[in-house]
């Protein structure tokens, strides 16, 4: 089973920065993606509205994703996710004594609201701070910093990493008016 950190980086992650490529570009899509991961009902199909709340959603996610990248301290989210969070239909349960936000109805808008509920989950689990977007500007892929200290700024350090430090080399040999190696 998918833990919540996981599904908020995968739910992030439908839309490839780098690529320009969106898993989730209809309302088809999103209701497929929502079905395969158990959000929705079979017979539940996204519309346009939802669709906006998807991605608004989403781009609000990896906004405040990267806030995880720097800041120690607690931040508030960005205010176009708060707005977003607060027209999702969630309220909060006591499953069993335990706290727990749930949607308070069906459908895609019911499975976008558990998407929000994972929010506070991820927290609770302490996964909330380790999900990062990377810090390469040209990427911005969502990620899970498994690193000890939670220091790790990149996807990949192979790929994202190596950009990142090669345009900084070049850019201090500029700067000291050394030739760039041929």
């Amino acid at each position: 089973m998918t833990g919540p950190a996981e599904l908020l980086r995968d739910f992030v992650n439908t839309y490839d920065v780098e690529d320009d490529a969106d898993d989730l570009a209809s309302p088809a899509e999103l209701s497929v993606w929502l079905r395969e991961r158990e959000l929705i009902a079979d017979g539940d199909r996204a519309a346009d509205e939802d669709m906006i709340m998807a991605t608004r959603l989403r781009e609000g996610l990896r906004r405040a994703l990267r806030h995880n990248n720097h800041v120690a301290e607690p931040y508030d989210l960005p205010e176009d996710l708060e707005t977003t969070l607060t027209a999702l239909p969630v309220r909060i349960a006591l499953a069993g004594g335990t706290p727990a936000l749930e949607p308070t109805c069906s459908g895609v808008a019911g499975g976008l609201a558990r998407i929000a509920a994972l929010i506070p989950a991820a927290h609770a689990e302490g996964t909330w701070r380790r999900l990062k977007v990377c810090a390469e500007s040209t990427c911005q892929w969502a990620f899970i910093d498994s690193s000890k200290n939670r220091s790790r700024s990149w996807c990949s350090m192979r790929v994202c990493g190596n950009r990142t430090k090669t345009r900084a080399y070049r850019a201090r040999r500029r700067a000291e008016g050394s030739p760039r190696p041929s």
